[in-house]
């Protein structure tokens, strides 16, 4: 692990970004790895205060324990996966490029595919996913996984569009929820999930859309356009717990963007910003996946709350996704 010390880490762009303490944390950032091909998915497992990642090209998933700094392989192969998630029940959901589904790990370490065909065909590659609380999956399906076998394996498209998809909790049947996209990427509900923002890399923008009652989405609009610096490419975005949302923006670094939308400030970082994910103890530290490395900072604002069933290090609510972590590689967590 290694330290970048930079006075110009936060980047101050409206005077929200400053009284918001959005720039009042750690003036460093920390690189715990670098030694990927191209990192994403980071995400926090706050069971075990442990991080997984995935590194798409070289087809694995890695680990990287909060106790003693250790980085470990978590799954090889991996599918090609991409983005990750947790459900309602603290399992592990996968999105897996080069295998073109969406998968979840059961206790025992099995893999149970949530889903791979549309209407009967091949989704292109599944790039990242979302549960709302009533136990739905939301997962963004681009072609980057099928252009090249970079990042999966090449292959002609099946469904002849690039969309947004959603999982039904009671019957598992797959759903288009939202189309129109060019290649969208991260997505997240807001806070009270009224609202599902999705990043569309290609097109340089995030929709917004409206959630109705019964999951159906209405009201499409763009919430902001990526800024014209030829820089910024919008990935994957996660809110705090002001109604903020992050975005990582490849060269351009993380982005904050105000509730209304105006861009305040940035964080940044030596290379293109892929994936973030807040975590840690406290749900402050925010990971970055940026190219080659993993990177982290402690800052002064917290990530949107963690779902209560995935807040207890012991207890029902957590027990299947902490057992996941540890039993489906074969690795001892480390003692607190």
């Amino acid at each position: 692990m290694s330290a970048i010390a930079d006075p110009h880490l936060y980047e101050i762009l409206d005077d929200r970004f400053r009284t918001g303490r959005c720039a009042n944390g750690d003036m460093r950032l920390e690189r715990l790895h670098g030694d990927c091909r191209w990192a994403e998915g980071p995400l926090y497992l706050p069971a075990w205060g442990q991080l997984i990642w995935s590194d798409i090209p070289a087809d694995r998933m890695l680990r990287w324990d909060e106790a003693t700094g250790a980085v470990s392989t978590f799954r090889s192969p991996a599918g090609h996966s991409n983005g990750n998630t947790l459900d309602r029940e603290g399992r592990l959901i996968t999105c897996e490029q080069g295998n073109r589904r969406v998968t979840r790990t059961e206790p025992d370490g099995s893999l149970t595919v949530l889903a791979d065909r549309f209407e009967g065909r091949r989704l292109n590659s599944p790039n990242d996913a979302v549960v709302r609380s009533d136990g739905s999956i939301w997962f963004s399906d681009p072609d980057f996984g099928i252009t090249s076998d970079y990042e999966g394996h090449r292959a002609e498209p099946e469904i002849g569009g690039c969309h947004v998809y959603r999982v039904d909790p009671a019957t598992g049947r797959v759903t288009l929820a939202a189309d129109g996209f060019a290649g969208p990427n991260g997505l997240v509900f807001s806070p009270d999930e009224r609202r599902l923002y999705v990043s569309d890399t290609r097109a340089g923008h995030i929709r917004a859309f409206e959630v109705g009652p019964d999951g159906e989405l209405s009201g499409d609009r763009v919430f902001v356009e990526a800024p014209a610096d030829g820089r910024s490419a919008f990935d994957n975005i996660r809110f705090d717990d002001a109604g903020r949302l992050w975005v990582a923006a490849m060269e351009g670094g993380v982005h904050c963007y105000a509730p209304d939308g105006t861009l305040i400030g940035r964080i940044r970082v030596p290379e293109p910003v892929s994936n973030i994910a807040f975590g840690g103890p406290k749900n402050n530290r925010l990971f970055i996946t940026a190219t080659t490395s993993l990177y982290s900072l402690v800052l002064s604002v917290t990530g949107l709350p963690r779902p209560q069933a995935l807040t207890h290090e012991e207890g029902p609510g957590l027990s299947s996704g902490a057992f996941f972590a540890v039993h489906s590689a074969g690795f001892e967590p480390a003692t607190f």
